[in-house]
């Protein structure tokens, strides 16, 4: 008897335990009572209809991931809008109608461009009005890399000719035809390039004043030219990189920073192919993209720092799939940068298999992270991109669209 009243009293209690769990239950997850508001169901669909890229953590998500090598990588997620306010686009205008080639944002705020049917270059000024750079007819231009401190450019032909041509005093200087890949230093008074001699001794990293003069041997590039970028720095302290390094393993690269003195400057490590680098605006940091096996071979952005005994600090992986050319900076801390919607597997070894993709843009935070959603009033695939500081505006051309566009931030 004492054993049956044991058994009928754990039965009892095991049966009010249900009732408590099953009461509890209906508690909290009883939907639509008079002053509760039903709770939607969760998504990851992102404002726009956009959906997270492989990779990409969902929306506000922080925290790190694991890189290549095994150390954990600082990463931030998409901030989600907070009010209803976001689903308005930016206003976005078409500042120019005609074809507008090879753009340029300079310092003083004109957007410098070449229209290729009447062979001239036009700028246009911050007040909106559109002038001639020069009278003088470029026909054929092919290619055109502008100094952003004065009104002055590369221009290359395809016969293979390159000059440069200062639109202020309308003087031209003719430049070797075996010299590649130029980059003004940020006062315009220098070019960097690369001369490219047929035998592999006479291959070089040189810089020239841009009148003419002063031509400079930097560095010897033997084999490796096809490793070296030209890229000169916002403090005119590096002229180029050189992705020969020491072997690090896998995927991973070591990135030489090129001075022009022959300085033994701190090198910086990326995880992939395809290096691409953007300086800040003063240099401090450094947005690239490379491509991996762990991103499916699609580009994706880091951030690290890049002056002086801070090279290669803080590294961090931004969490989206687009190419740095893609991307324009703000300030140090900040960059604006249009991504792919669906990037196809690959991308990153074949662009043209993206080039009909429409973007996102976003405004980045390169001290957390994390990223904005910029809604835009259309579809666009960005093709430059330049902050107007001055305007808190950015200007873009279209891949696919004819004229230039800007959108008010």
């Amino acid at each position: 008897m004492y054993l049956f009243k044991r058994i009928m009293l754990v039965v009892a209690l095991l049966a009010v335990a249900g009732l408590i769990g099953y009461a509890l239950y209906y508690f909290f997850t009883k939907t639509g009572q008079i002053g509760e508001p039903t709770i939607p169901p969760s998504t990851s669909t992102l404002p726009g209809g956009q959906l997270p890229t492989s990779g990409t953590k969902p929306p506000s998500a922080t925290g790190t991931t694991q890189g290549p090598g095994g150390e954990l990588l600082p990463v931030s997620g998409i901030i989600q809008p907070s009010s209803p306010s976001y689903y308005k686009p930016a206003a976005t205008t078409q500042i120019i109608s005609e074809t507008a080639n090879h753009a340029s944002l300079s310092v003083g705020g004109d957007f410098r461009y070449y229209n290729a049917n009447d062979g001239k270059f036009y700028r246009v000024t911050p007040s909106g009005e559109i002038k001639p750079l020069s009278d003088q007819l470029f026909y054929s231009a092919e290619k055109v890399t502008w100094a952003k401190g004065k009104n002055q450019a590369v221009i290359e032909y395809p016969d293979n000719s390159k000059i440069v041509y200062n639109f202020d005093t309308n003087k031209q200087v003719t430049l070797p035809k075996h010299w590649e890949d130029f980059s003004f230093s940020s006062d315009g008074n220098q070019i960097a390039a690369k001369s490219l001699g047929l035998d592999p001794s006479n291959r070089w990293l040189v810089t020239i004043n841009s009148d003419g003069t002063g031509t400079k041997l930097i560095e010897p590039m033997g084999d490796n030219s096809d490793k070296v970028i030209v890229n000169w720095s916002p403090n005119q302290q590096v002229a180029a990189f050189s992705q020969t390094g020491a072997p690090q393993g896998g995927e991973r690269r070591e990135v030489l920073f090129v001075g022009l003195n022959g300085e033994n400057f701190k090198s910086a490590i990326v995880d992939g192919s395809g290096f691409m680098p953007q300086w800040s605006t003063t240099g401090k940091k450094l947005l690239y993209s490379v491509y991996s096996s762990r991103s499916d071979f699609k580009p994706e952005l880091w951030i690290v720092d890049s002056q002086g005994d801070s090279i290669g600090n803080n590294r961090k992986l931004l969490q989206l799939n687009t190419w740095a050319d893609k991307c324009t900076f703000g300030n140090d801390d900040t960059a604006y940068c249009a991504v792919p919607k669906n990037l196809p597997t690959g991308a990153g070894m074949s662009r043209s298999i993206a080039q009909y993709n429409y973007d996102d843009l976003y405004k980045i935070d390169l001290k957390t992270g994390l990223k904005t959603p910029i809604s835009l009033d259309s579809d666009y695939n960005i093709k430059s991109i330049s902050y107007d500081a001055n305007h808190n505006k950015v200007i873009f051309t279209d891949l696919n669209k004819t004229g230039v566009f800007e959108s008010q931030l």
